[in-house]
């Protein structure tokens, strides 16, 4: 009777091991950007309100442990997000970090947490270095990459007859990475590059960098950099009378967040490239006014992205099991993607989502039929277009 018994508890432990395999009883999720500068808007407290909306619609439980989110503000310095990842995993169990705006950031949390062997899904950085030459088995990009604004805004613009570029640069990691690929396509595509000026991350004065940039008679001025940086670059160029003198402004990293902040009437004409619009189908416009009612936005690729993130993430968990993170990366790096953000979408062996984007051209004020319809849709980039052949990547881990 004993050996019954025992042999019975034994059992019973093997047919329900689901908390035991998830570590510490619940699964947390570090959601880590810029909640108060320069990149608030592209994702900030929106991006930590989109993993919230993504727990909430996977039940709030995961292999019946409970789902939790965390956020800071890393202010867009790198030892400050590394510390913040550092007391997270070290202190607080929690089990990957997301969202990660800013390159020098994304790079910096994804080596970390390499060292700690957890896994990161940056969807707010931009490098493609973070499935390059710096690639990990835990790390994942998402929602976009300098190589596709490049593809998307660069190759429209090429193609229209700008065949000549200077750049104004945001001077780190992500304004270097923006630049050389677009200037790569750019010349790829039988184009020059007359020129370029790196400017300090969140200045407010342009004035000298885009008189240069109007003094070099390039015919395309591509802003290398995001958020208020190019909505005061776009601003400043106005006054300037750039755009009237017939040079044109490729935004080269612009989403509706910084549309709506900039205005339709000044952000007219622009073209862009993002991996969601809300009013682009039934699916995402739904979830476009789920976002709107919780936020008083709509959402852009980055929030879209961070909900599609810590969506695929819990479905990994599950199918694995487990949140042990072998299992997991495995599992992210296996499954297909779709949701709301990406339909079809698959991800490379360097980590890297490759999804359909869009072409977006910015509507004149007249043609907008309702709160927060800025954009046509001007074409779809196919997904193995938009994005590097991981073969072609630099990262070490493809054969």
């Amino acid at each position: 009777m004993r050996k019954i018994l025992l042999t019975t508890a034994a059992l019973g432990l093997a047919a329900t091991p689901v908390l035991a395999e998830i570590s510490d009883g619940k699964v947390k999720i570090g959601i880590l950007n810029d909640q108060s500068g320069v990149y608030a808007d592209f994702g900030g407290k929106n991006s930590v309100e989109a993993a919230r909306m993504a727990v909430e619609d996977f039940g709030g439980k995961v292999l019946d442990a409970p789902i939790e989110i965390v956020s800071a503000d890393h202010q867009n310095k790198p030892d400050i997000a590394s510390n913040i990842a550092r007391q997270w995993y070290d202190t607080e169990q929690v089990d990957s970090i997301m969202e990660l705006t800013t390159s020098s950031v994304g790079l910096a949390v994804q080596a970390l947490s390499l060292d700690k062997k957890k896994i990161t899904i940056n969807t707010g950085a931009a490098t493609t270095e973070l499935t390059g030459a710096q690639c990990t088995p835990y790390g994942f990009h998402w929602a976009y990459d300098t190589h596709m604004l490049a593809v998307g805004t660069g190759g429209a613009l090429v193609k229209e007859g700008g065949d000549s570029w200077f750049f104004l640069t945001a001077d780190y990691a992500f304004g270097y990475s923006l630049e050389e690929n677009t200037a790569n396509f750019v010349k790829e595509n039988g184009g020059t590059v007359v020129g370029s000026v790196r400017h300090p991350l969140s200045t407010t004065d342009f004035s000298s960098f885009l008189l240069q940039a109007q003094s070099s008679g390039a015919k395309v001025i591509g802003l290398a950099n995001a958020g208020l940086d190019t909505q005061n670059a776009i601003k400043q160029a106005a006054e300037f009378g750039i755009t009237a003198g017939g040079q044109k402004l490729a935004a080269l990293l612009f989403t509706i967040a910084e549309v709506n902040g900039l205005g339709a009437e000044a952000a007219q004409g622009l073209n862009l490239t993002e991996s969601f619009y809300w009013n682009r189908n039934p699916e995402s416009a739904e979830f476009g006014k789920r976002f709107l009612e919780r936020t008083g936005s709509m959402p852009n690729m980055n929030h879209a992205g961070t909900y599609s993130a810590v969506t695929q993430y819990l479905k990994a968990i599950q199918a694995a099991g487990t949140d042990e993170t072998e299992a997991v990366a495995a599992k992210l790096h296996e499954m297909p993607v779709d949701d709301v953000f990406a339909q079809g979408g698959k991800v490379g062996p360097n980590g890297r989502l490759i999804k359909d984007v869009y072409l977006m051209e910015v509507k004149a004020p007249g043609d907008i039929k309702e709160p927060w319809d800025y954009y046509n849709v001007l074409a779809t980039i196919p997904g193995d277009q938009a994005f590097l052949d991981p073969a072609k990547s630099g990262c070490p881990l493809v054969k």
